[in-house]
């Protein structure tokens, strides 16, 4: 991404965080949370998530409820993972490189045949399905020597302009890292000096800072599918569901400040989010089998309506050499690192509208196996804040997306050979770049898999390697004019899964 692109493009997102020093703003978790990693079994993530026109796997229930229509048993799966998240960083010419695993299981299902056969239908089949769709557990590490700015001077950059009175209880910067930054005399207004400055300018005695951020993330986003799918003829299926879906999005950011001056050693501000939403979506599908070695599918999913809670909070502490702020004696600054200054709990409630989908797939059979393929249409740009209450607006939140994100293809590939009772995997995707023309960078997401299984008439055990990498950038604090220290960072996830099934 150019300087200029970056710059343009930090200026409309960043500065929708409000109270907040993340970088991440509104934008930005909005398209976060309106992304979906291919779901579904080991077996569908060996083939790098395509399943459109495939069918005959649980998790039709939650990407195309058509295929539950070629079940013709009952069956339970039960599956587990362990995932490996890293994050490699480049901040300030330093690199840093951290990693935390996960265990979770991803899916559980119940599919149940039903309906007797009559005038050309087979039939129909039931899925129940739980189903992790994202997955948000990271660490990331940035530092290094900072010889241009300063976190305090982004605090005199947001304090500027406004008199004291932005800091007191109810006003603009009572609840903000800015306000714990005047109370811990980081800034300052120009009035108190000699001689005195504007009282809506400000000031620091700190110099330029080793920096360090330490991020931890935990959380996901899961649904469970309620699902039905008809067989007609075994040529034509159709099928259609209905998904509510949960978020739990927790993040401890902590950054730290240490200066080699007379004056001030070290700040450290911590901040903690948290986010809850429970939504609906539904979803439409049919698969076509024209010819036997032919499958054609298509689903729609409609956008999903989430309810969000969000609480957010923050400390600071900071360590002075004993310094005569006033200069008269009357406020010697020591050490208050176990004494920190806090916010409240900043609570805000609202609803999120995530885009549709819109997927279409195919398939090629034969004895041997076969190759499938999907792609998938979405819009992030369509997502939308809408507050709870009375007298609130998101209105420059949702245009402001609108000026970032676009429509983004997906495309997923997959293929499977057979060998008696043994299954051998592979498969790729590109979750496609969603951010605008004028921004010169990409967020696309690049999917390797592979995998293998084994079938019995009772039961299989299917088990796949999925890694998933993409490249992003990240700014600790971002100035009015969109300026700021930039890291790069590559963001990756290697994943292990079995899945467990069970015939009756």
């Amino acid at each position: 991404m150019s300087k200029l692109s970056l710059r343009y493009f930090l200026i409309v997102t960043v500065l929708l965080s409000g109270f907040n020093v993340y970088s991440q703003s509104y934008a930005e978790r909005g398209f976060l949370f309106s992304q979906v990693a291919p779901p579904g079994s080991a077996r569908i993530q060996a083939l790098g998530g395509s399943q459109i026109a495939l069918g005959g796997d649980y998790s039709s229930a939650l990407s195309n409820p058509a295929g539950l229509g070629m079940y013709n048993r009952n069956e339970f799966t039960f599956s587990t993972a362990l995932s490996s998240h890293s994050a490699n960083t480049n901040y300030l010419g330093n690199k840093n490189s951290e990693s935390k695993s996960v265990f979770n299981i991803p899916g559980i299902s119940y599919v149940g045949k039903l309906g007797n056969e009559k005038d050309g239908f087979l039939g129909g089949a039931v899925g129940v399905s739980f189903s992790r769709r994202n997955d948000y557990n990271r660490s990331i590490r940035i530092g290094g020597f900072n010889a241009n700015n300063s976190i305090i001077d982004y605090f005199i950059d947001q304090a500027n302009g406004r008199n004291t009175d932005q800091f007191d209880e109810g006003a603009l910067n009572y609840n903000t890292p800015t306000g714990l930054a005047y109370f811990n005399y980081l800034i300052g207004s120009k009035s108190i000096l000699n001689p005195p400055g504007p009282a809506n300018e400000y000031f620091t005695d700190a110099g330029y800072p080793e920096q360090l951020e330490e991020t931890e993330v935990k959380g996901a986003s899961n649904q469970w599918s309620i699902s039905y799918g008809a067989n007609f003829h075994d040529k034509f299926f159709i099928g259609g569901g209905v998904g509510i879906t949960t978020i739990r999005y927790q993040s401890e950011r902590n950054f730290q400040e240490s200066f080699n001056s007379d004056t001030l050693e070290y700040l450290n501000l911590v901040e903690n989010l948290d986010i809850k939403g429970t939504g609906i979506n539904a979803t439409l599908g049919a698969i076509a089998r024209p010819v036997d070695f032919l499958q054609i599918g298509v689903s729609y999913t409609t956008p999903t309506v989430y309810s969000m809670s969000q609480n957010y909070d923050a400390s600071m502490s900071s360590i002075w050499n004993n310094f005569d702020y006033y200069g008269d004696g009357s406020e010697i600054l020591g050490d208050n690192s176990n004494d920190p200054i806090f916010t409240d709990i900043v609570t805000s409630e609202y609803r999120l509208t995530v885009p549709s989908r819109l997927s279409a797939g195919i398939a090629l059979i034969s004895k041997y196996g076969f190759i499938t393929g999907d792609v998938e249409m979405t819009n992030p740009g369509n997502t939308k804040y809408r507050a709870d209450t009375r007298g609130i607006s998101y209105a420059s939140e949702n245009d402001d997306i609108k000026a970032v994100y676009t429509s983004s293809l997906n495309y997923r590939f997959g293929a499977e050979y057979r060998f008696s009772i043994f299954r051998l995997r592979a498969g790729y995707g590109v979750q496609g770049n969603t951010y605008k023309d004028y921004i010169d960078s990409s967020n696309n997401i690049r999917t390797i898999s592979g995998g293998f299984g084994i079938r019995k008439k009772e039961f299989y055990i299917d088990f796949a390697l999925v890694n998933r990498q993409g490249d992003t950038l990240y700014q600790p604090y971002t100035f009015s004019d969109g300026s700021g220290p930039i890291s790069d960072q590559t963001i990756k996830t290697t994943t292990g899964m079995l899945t467990f099934g069970f015939i009756f």
